[in-house]
């Protein structure tokens, strides 16, 4: 079977490549070991992402805009402060700019992506398949399916997640370390409301993020994603329910009244991780088969989508000029304008962990006074609220809302 792109990896960063391509007539098949039963899972894990302007604009250009209008929480407002002490920073878009970003939970954004590719023109699903053998040869790509299917495009695009096995065959190398962190996820529902604003808590554990949700039985909710050393993740996770929510409440100073969980517990290790190249032959990658960052600031996902924006317009553009789409130039330009952008995030990212784990008063009384400063700045100011909505350096013409 021909397509245009061979897709390993069928989560929301390659179904969205795989929509992005369809809706400018290009072919993609989506092989991912995860059967359909999977995806369509309505229990809800405790996952959200936090999709930013940019991105949102994307979604609606590909033609999923009606499907997720108003099931995501918009995001009005970032609060960031150094632990619950004074001198804190706000970000807001300006008041014609709409949100910094809506958060959904995971379940909702897999379904969704799922459904509307399984009803794509352009878009072959293989779910529950593996690929037996990948042949990236000089006149295309041949992959073997575990079922014995045939399929043969000019491009591979590996988006497997951070231990790409796609990324590790073609010997790409990787800098990658681990923080020593869990992120503990969860989600609770709290008396009062969260005016749409997400807050940002640091301490010297880590980040402790507190994310508003909408709540379909019409109370008040919010997700956790809170950072916790290492040795101290499988404690957190045994505490029974009351322990948790006081611990819970010790960390947001009450401010969001009465707690109660909303849905299970969970914790991963966090890790960061960056591949020297992003290319090879017939080979692109994209999202966390390309780099992974710490949740600090929410901009993983957004990352990936970013990838996806910029490889579609590179692929759309060279399909029209009749050009190979593994050729070496397109695949060059995909890498230029991807590998500054993403390695500027990663550091970003990874120096905010690291400036923000610092313990001590003389640490914590600095932080104060640069947020404070940041504040007072109104242009340096206005340079976070474009990182957070993602409309920061040179946009594809997906993430500024209108096809290629």
């Amino acid at each position: 079977m021909n397509s245009d792109v061979i897709l390993l990896g069928g989560g929301l960063v390659g179904q969205t490549l795989a929509l992005a391509l369809n809706a400018h007539g290009l072919s993609s098949a989506v092989i991912d070991r995860a059967p359909a039963e999977a995806l369509l899972d309505a229990s809800y894990d405790g996952r959200v992402s936090a999709v930013a302007s940019a991105s949102w604009n994307m979604l609606e250009a590909i033609g999923l805009g009606e499907k997720l209008a108003g099931k995501g929480c918009a995001i009005g407002r970032i609060r960031a402060s150094d632990g619950l002490a004074s001198g804190g920073l706000d970000f807001e878009p300006a008041a014609d700019e709409g949100p910094l970003g809506i958060m959904y939970e995971n379940r909702l954004l897999r379904a969704t992506l799922f459904e509307t590719a399984q009803a794509a023109e352009h878009v072959t699903l293989h779910m529950g398949r593996s690929a037996e053998t990948i042949d990236r040869g000089a006149a295309g790509v041949a992959v073997t399916l575990d079922d014995g299917s045939e399929l043969s495009a000019p491009l591979l695009v590996g988006a497997e997640g951070r231990n790409s096995p796609t990324r590790e065959a073609a010997g790409i190398r990787i800098a990658r370390w681990r923080y020593k962190h869990h992120a503990i996820i969860a989600t609770i529902n709290h008396e009062r409301p969260h005016g749409a604003i997400a807050y940002e808590i640091f301490y010297p554990a880590g980040p402790f993020a507190i994310l508003p949700m909408l709540d379909d039985q019409g109370g008040h909710r919010s997700a956790l994603v809170w950072t916790v050393e290492e040795k101290d993740g499988p404690g957190m996770l045994a505490l029974n329910e009351r322990a948790f929510l006081a611990e819970v409440e010790k960390r947001m100073g009450g401010f969001l009244g009465e707690l109660a969980m909303a849905g299970p517990r969970a914790a991963y290790p966090l890790g960061f991780h960056h591949a020297a190249t992003i290319t090879a032959a017939r080979l692109a990658l994209v999202g966390d088969a390309a780099h992974g960052i710490h949740p600090i600031a929410g901009q993983g996902l957004n990352l990936g989508f970013r990838d996806v924006a910029a490889l579609t317009e590179v692929l759309v553009e060279g399909a029209r000029l009749g050009l190979d789409l593994a050729d070496a130039q397109l695949l060059k330009r995909y890498e230029s304008w991807r590998s500054l952008d993403t390695l500027m995030v990663a550091m970003a990212t990874d120096s905010l962990t690291r400036l923000f784990g610092l313990k001590g008063r003389t640490a914590s009384r600095v932080r104060r006074f640069g947020m404070t400063a940041v504040d007072k700045v109104p242009p340096l100011k206005r340079k976070f609220v474009e990182e957070a909505r993602g409309s920061s350096g040179k946009l594809p013409l997906l993430l500024q809302g209108v096809t290629v």
